[in-house]
């Protein structure tokens, strides 16, 4: 990212502020705003989240907000109760108290003598999932909000579940938060009290992993936060930000569908990160993006923002297979509205091996006759899928499919003679029959170059028993024939000519997804089902042509100082004398200075994903984390261990979290405990 040589405004930092709630409750924040704002009060916009204000998102935080702050507003980032140094414990995502506590923030701060009483909410990930329920609560003042890489369906489209499939990003969210939640208050801020701050929280957030297990279907708890349950709740203005990278990029095309307040959206090509730290490339100028929305509906200017697209995304173009790109080739291109006027479904039909031309056409040239096709797929199908969602950046996007496909059933199309692309979700029709009364079915669509690399485009997940709804699973009837719809992500994606498209249909997909709790056999009846993909005619893909973005430029970051370098590996082991197997994974950012505060922070998080031969009962992820704070005398470390198995009735539960201060162990817990399995 270019830095910016000078900013219209002066900026001022309040380094730390109490903000205080209606309950007594004080929550730590950090103020950016215009110096001259003392005289002449600017709207605020609020980002509010339980990552460390001081610390861990320090450098990201001091680039945009200082950026907005030169540009004529407040940025204001709160931490969560239980977070930085915040009073409390955090228990849960987005609880009905985190929501009342975002209310008295953006009170205290429309009252606040810098602040026009005009605010704003932006956020990445939580912060973008809480901006989204606060704004359908309808807050006094809030004028408009920013939601970058956030679900409105918090069952059906977030870290837990997938077409009602347990999702092993569920155990490695949770243990990140398990973490997370450990980490103490700095004595700068607080002083003498933080030792009992810390214990507070250590013995009051409990284990969510836990609490999520048991809600394995779409019910009231799922249902609280998801604003999918009632659009026209929100009531102001929404820019929708992701990347087909990250997890979240199906709620953008939801939003701009079901939405009725001015909104715009936004895809690139990015991982799980704001747009102009966006990975892979090319990150844009989203800074400059921002001012341009806050000026429309915090201060009410008559820009050029409702000329845009309804929905810009980054056509992307063809590429080998790999789990790290630096830049994804391709180009903007724009919708006027969603679902876009130049998106035709197209329904293909399937037969052993192949898939057919368009379904209009069938009736000139039938398939031979009906057929019946079987799948059981390995445990090992899964294995290069990567993460379901991209947090980091590579190394974890999904690598060559030929592998994967090996273990499940193929469809290819004929080569193409022209360029084919599409816009929006594909998804597969089928008619099934399966041997257990719990089964899946994931079905990926890969774009194979003429050597046979097969680069996975996008993917879906349904568990069978969910056919009919997440709200009440049934179980199959083995033999009996089901009619099923499996929804891919969204993507935007060129085919090239002589490429060819791939569908490819699996029983398993560990360890991205929880396996069934047996081994399935899986028959597709292809005369009967369908793949429809989203086709965007060529010929129509630049009649609505975005503006352009520059390259991303901002503020220098925060000063930090690397102590220690990191580690990032994605390793797939296989023993061939004991047919065990694991996934390994280490994402270790290292340890970093904190030059303005004089703190050492070194985080470091280990996974492991194992299974043996076809054990269906063998799966166990297992994550281990270990966060380091250092200054001076006070040295103190958490350690926390997670680990999920399987019993085909049962998930078991077993967790540790030991907290150390120099090298005194100050607390040591364990959980075990068992969930049965609901269909699941």
């Amino acid at each position: 990212m270019r830095e910016v040589d000078s900013l219209p405004h002066a900026v001022t930092e309040e380094e730390h502020v109490w903000v205080p709630l209606s309950d007594g409750t004080r929550l730590g924040g950090r103020v950016w705003r215009p110096e001259s704002s003392d005289e002449v009060p600017v709207p605020a916009v609020l980002e509010f989240i339980p990552y460390r204000k001081r610390d861990f998102t320090a450098p990201r935080d001091s680039i945009h907000h200082t950026y907005l702050a030169g540009h004529g507003y407040a940025g204001v980032r709160v931490d969560l109760r239980g977070t930085g140094e915040s009073d409390g414990a955090l228990t849960d995502e987005y609880l009905s108290q985190e929501l009342d506590d975002a209310e008295d923030i953006l009170a205290w701060l429309a009252k606040q003598p810098w602040c026009d009483g005009n605010t704003g909410i932006m956020g990445i990930s939580w912060g973008g999932f809480n901006a989204l329920q606060v704004a359908a609560r309808r807050p006094k003042g809030l004028g408009a909000i920013v939601t970058v890489a956030s679900t409105d369906d918090r069952y059906a489209d977030d870290v837990h579940y997938m077409g009602g499939c347990l999702l092993s990003d569920n155990l490695s969210w949770a243990s990140t938060m398990f973490a997370y939640n450990a980490c103490p208050p700095d004595p700068a801020i607080v002083g003498d009290r933080w030792r009992d701050m810390w214990l507070y929280r250590i013995e009051n957030s409990g284990l969510w992993l836990e609490e999520w297990l048991r809600h394995q279907r779409r019910d009231d708890y799922w249902r609280h936060g998801s604003v999918c349950e009632d659009f026209t709740a929100i009531d102001c203005p929404v820019l929708a930000v992701s990347g087909w990278a990250d997890g979240y990029s199906n709620s953008v095309f939801r939003l701009m569908a079901n939405l009725d307040v001015p909104r715009k959206g936004l895809i690139g090509p990015w991982s799980h990160k704001y747009p102009h730290l966006g990975e892979p490339g090319p990150a844009i100028d989203f800074l400059r993006e921002l001012v341009r929305w806050w000026d429309r509906w915090l201060k009410g200017k008559d820009n050029d923002v409702p000329d845009d697209p309804m929905l810009r995304v980054w056509m992307q173009d063809s590429v080998r297979p790999s789990t790290a790109y630096e830049e994804r080739p391709g180009r903007w291109v724009g919708e006027p509205s969603w679902p876009s006027p130049h998106v035709r479904p197209t329904r293909y039909g399937l037969a052993r091996n192949r898939i057919l031309a368009e379904r209009a056409d069938l009736e000139a040239a039938p398939p031979a006759g009906p057929e019946e096709l079987m799948v059981s797929s390995p445990l090992s199908v899964g294995q290069y899928a990567g993460k379901w969602c991209s947090y980091n950046a590579p190394p974890d996007l999904p690598y060559d499919q030929r592998d994967e496909d090996g273990g499940s059933l193929v469809f290819d199309s004929a080569a193409l003679a022209e360029t084919c692309e599409i816009v929006g979700s594909p998804a597969v029709e089928l008619e099934v029959a399966a041997d257990r009364p719990v089964a899946m079915v994931a079905a990926r669509l890969s774009d194979v170059a003429p050597d046979g690399r097969a680069t996975r485009v996008t993917y879906g997940l349904l568990n069978l028993t969910h056919r009919d709804g997440h709200a009440e699973p049934r179980p199959l009837e083995p033999g009996r024939r089901y009619r099923v719809r499996v929804e891919l992500n969204g993507v935007a994606q060129s085919f090239p000519p002589d490429h060819r498209i791939r569908l490819a249909l699996s029983t398993s997909y560990w360890p991205l997804a929880w396996p069934p709790p047996e081994p399935v056999q899986l028959s597709v009846f292809p005369e009967n089902s369908t793949l429809v993909l989203p086709v965007r005619p060529v010929a129509e893909s630049d009649e609505v042509s975005p503006r352009p973005f520059d390259e991303p430029k901002g503020p220098a970051p925060l000063p930090t100082t690397k102590v220690r370098p990191g580690e990032q590996r994605w390793q797939v082991c296989r023993n061939l004398v004991d047919y065990s197997s694991a996934l390994h994974v280490v994402k270790d950012p290292g340890t970093t200075h904190y030059d303005d505060i004089d703190l050492d922070v070194a985080q470091r998080a280990e996974e492991t994903y194992s299974w043996v031969a076809e054990d269906f009962t063998s799966p166990q992820g297992e994550v281990v984390w270990s966060i380091r704070f250092g200054r001076g005398d006070w040295q103190v470390e958490t350690v926390t261990r997670t680990i999920l198995s399987c019993t085909p009735t049962e998930f078991v539960v077993h967790a540790q979290l030991d907290a150390y201060e120099g090298s005194e162990r100050l607390s040591a817990l364990n959980w075990r405990t068992t969930i049965p399995r609901d269909c699941v």
